[in-house]
Parts: structure tokens; C-alpha cells; sequence
């Protein structure tokens, strides 16, 4: 009785719609005003305990093993326990303490990536688009395809950047060479791409040459910290999110020394608007581990420590939550297969991740930004009005 006593003051303010919860004893409980718009079915009963000092990690490992069922939309679920201001599930006070320690060394790097990424190119076939582009695509009109989007996405970056054809590129976090091949093939560019994912290594090999680029397109398998060459333009899209905390400042101070004085670059990345933990247990432990998003003024203060310039800082929150809910769909079309392959857990994981971080963005939570960067005086080598970048 006490137990279920402690449920309704923790669900009472956890979300900002109504919501009915079904307990594993037979009752059920609506919490809100109105008609439940989603229905939780708890199944056993999670310790207390467990569910306020690690709630997202506790009620995440309780969904991938069936303990937790939701009828109704799960993405606008989660917005809603994070609108709401009261809600235990982003009340980060209790499990601060919980969080570990965690190393950002090259082999501790590398190990974080692959086994994030070498899951397998088959895997993300299954729900990425035909360029295989695994970060927030860029809707120019609200009809585009995916595959579109992401293509919008590629050109949008290497259009800021006002490349000269014929001069140097450097992709940090390279993916499956979506950069690197428009660059050289639309933007007359010479790049090169680094990744630390054996995967995505292969990939890209296999298509530089199935493009028949060799000598204008090349790919390392290294470490960004490792690099030792100059480049008039670098990108980085969503890599800065895997550094740490603790290797921001050096991320920022090596796209530095990779640029030529005046050498301009575009960073592409997760980015919060506010103050918080930067992390999040059950994505450090299940899908990113390593991972911290930093918040805007942290990436604005390493910027400048590293002796860059903003010229220019676009969100496109709204972007990526409309991305994630195409992923989203698409992933949930081969749901039979997912599960045929890793297994009903991984399945149930994969999907709560994407409908949660589609949530995260709908509801603010965290955003995406695209710095764009010089190594010099802000706007060196630029128009002087941001209409260049909007006429591709």
C-alpha cells in the first residue's frame, strides 16, 4: 500500500497530459485532467529506489525487457514528462552522483564508437535513407523525402563554408561519406575524411572507388587527435557529442590546427539550450556510451579558448525531430527483422531510443546547432549577408 502511495506522488506531476496507469495488481489510476491520451501498463512493480535516483536508466531497462508496455504514442509520452516542470523523470538532482567517470582516451574512444557504429552497415540500412546519413537532415520544404532532407542537409553545410573548388577538405567523424562525396562531386573540393568505425571505413573505401575518386576523395581510420595536415575547410557533423566533457576544449583546439589561418569550418551538432547534467544513463550505458551534450555557452567559451571565430549559428531542432520520426518509422517497418536478428530486448531499446530522442527535441529538451567557424576574423572570406548560403 505504501508502495503504491509513493507511485501516485511520483506520477501525479510526471507528466502534462493526462495518463492512465495499469498496475500489475489489477487497479489502475489516471493522472490528470481529461481522457488519458496514453495508457502505462506496469507489469511488477520497479523499486523506488531504483526508480528516483536512476529513472530514465531504471524505466529504460523496464520497457527493453517487457516489464513496461505503453498503448498510445510513446514520443509523446516522453515530451511530456519533460514539459512538465515537476516531473521526477528530469529531476537530474538524484542520480548525479550516480554518474561514472568517464574516459575519452583514443582506445577508450575508439572502443565507444565502434560499438556504437560496427553494430552493423546492415542494421542501419534497415531505417537509414540511400546515403546512409545517421544525423539531422534539413527540410527545406516539409514534402521532402528523407533522402532529400539529408542531401539538403550535406549541401547546406558545404554552401556555408563558400568553398573555392580545387581547395582542401577535412570531415572529423566522416560517417559513410556523405560530405566527402558531394564536396568533391558537386564542390570540386579534395577530401578527406576521418572516421573511427571500421565499418564505415569499408564502406567509404568501396564507394571512393565505385565513384572512381580515388586521388580526390580519401578516408583514414584514426583518431581526430592523430591528424596532422592543414586544411582550408573542415566539417564535423555530430561527432563533438562523442568527445566527453572533458576533451571539448581539445576538440575545438585541433579543428583549429587543422585549418589554414583564415580557413573557415562548419560543426555540426547536438547542442542543449540550457543549463544541465549533459548526459543520460541509459544512453551512456545502451547506445552512446561516452557521449555528453554540451550546452550552448560551453561549445561558445571552448570556441573561443581555441582562437576561433562564430560567423554564424543556426538551430535545427525542429529538423531533427521531424528526422527522427521518419527513422522512427521506418525502423518500426522492419521491427520482425530487428528481432529475428538481435533479439526482442534490442528491438524494444532501439525503438524507445528513437521515439525518446524525437520527444527530447519536440519538447526543447536538447536542440542541434551548426556553428560556422574561422580561423581568424569573424566572416573572413565570407559575402557580407547570409543570402549565398540559400541559393543552391
Amino acid at each position: 500500500m505504501l508502495e503504491k502511495k509513493t507511485y501516485d506522488k511520483l506520477l501525479g506531476h510526471a507528466f502534462d497530459i493526462p495518463v492512465k496507469v495499469d498496475y500489475w495488481d489489477g487497479t489502475s489510476e489516471v493522472y490528470g485532467e481529461g481522457s488519458p491520451e496514453v495508457e502505462i501498463e506496469l507489469r511488477k512493480a520497479i523499486p523506488i529506489k531504483e526508480l528516483t535516483s536512476l529513472p530514465t536508466l531504471t524505466l529504460g531497462e523496464a520497457y527493453m525487457n517487457g516489464d513496461i508496455e505503453v498503448r498510445g504514442s510513446l514520443q509523446e509520452l516522453v515530451a511530456s514528462a519533460y514539459r512538465s516542470v515537476n516531473s521526477f523523470i528530469t529531476d537530474n538532482s538524484g542520480f548525479l552522483k550516480y554518474l561514472p567517470k568517464i574516459s575519452h582516451s583514443e582506445k577508450k574512444s575508439k572502443q565507444d564508437i565502434q560499438s556504437h557504429y560496427d553494430i552493423g552497415n546492415d542494421f542501419y540500412r534497415l531505417w537509414l535513407d540511400k546515403t546512409m546519413t545517421y544525423s539531422c537532415a534539413y527540410f527545406k520544404d516539409e514534402n521532402d523525402t528523407l533522402e532529400q532532407a539529408q542531401k539538403n542537409k550535406v549541401r547546406h553545410v558545404l554552401t556555408k563554408l563558400n568553398p573555392e573548388r580545387g581547395k582542401t577538405l577535412v570531415d572529423i567523424g566522416c560517417g559513410w561519406g556523405s560530405v566527402l562525396f558531394m564536396a568533391a562531386e558537386e564542390f570540386g573540393l579534395k577530401a578527406t575524411g576521418i572516421t573511427l568505425s571500421q565499418e564505415q571505413y569499408d564502406q567509404v573505401k568501396e564507394e571512393i572507388k565505385a565513384r572512381g575518386l580515388e586521388g580526390q576523395v580519401d578516408v583514414y581510420l584514426e583518431d581526430y587527435r592523430e591528424v596532422e595536415e592543414k586544411f582550408d575547410y573542415a566539417t564535423s557533423i555530430g561527432m563533438f557529442e562523442h568527445v566527453g566533457k572533458e576533451n571539448l576544449p581539445k576538440y575545438f583546439e585541433q579543428v583549429q590546427k587543422l585549418l589554414v589561418p583564415n580557413g573557415r569550418a562548419l560543426i555540426h551538432g547536438i547542442t542543449g539550450q540550457h543549463e544541465g547534467v549533459g548526459t543520460d544513463p541509459f544512453l551512456a550505458k545502451y547506445i552512446f556510451p561516452g557521449g555528453y551534450i554540451p550546452n550552448v555557452a560551453e561549445n561558445l567559451t571552448n570556441i573561443m579558448n581555441a582562437g576561433l571565430q562564430l560567423t554564424d549559428l543556426e538551430p535545427l531542432r525542429r529538423h531533427y525531430q521531424k528526422t527522427l520520426e521518419i527513422w522512427y518509422q521506418n525502423y518500426s517497418q522492419h521491427i520482425d527483422t530487428v528481432v529475428e536478428r538481435y533479439g526482442e530486448p534490442f528491438s524494444r531499446m532501439w525503438s524507445l531510443y528513437l521515439q525518446a530522442c524525437a520527444a527530447s527535441f519536440e519538447a526543447g529538451n536538447i536542440d542541434v546547432m551548426q556553428y560556422l567557424l574561422v580561423n581568424g576574423t569573424s566572416g573572413q572570406g565570407l559575402p557580407m549577408t547570409r543570402e549565398y548560403m540559400y541559393k543552391k
